[in-house]
């Protein structure tokens, strides 16, 4: 089975600069405190270490 990551958005992206922001719209992040739940793949990956400031990341 896949490993999937739970991502919550824990700082707010407003003063951030637009590909961040893209970045979290990407995920499917929007709201603050917010959680998906997300495949473990290398894209995923390189969005998280993008913005990964603003994040809580659990491995499931």
């Amino acid at each position: 089975m896949a490993s999937r990551l739970k991502i919550t958005l824990v700082k707010s992206p407003i003063g951030r600069n637009q590909s961040q922001r893209k970045t979290l719209i990407g995920m499917g992040l929007r709201k603050l405190q917010q959680t998906v739940e997300l495949e473990d793949t290398p894209a995923i990956r390189g969005m998280v270490e993008k913005v990964k400031f603003m994040l809580r990341v659990e491995e499931s």
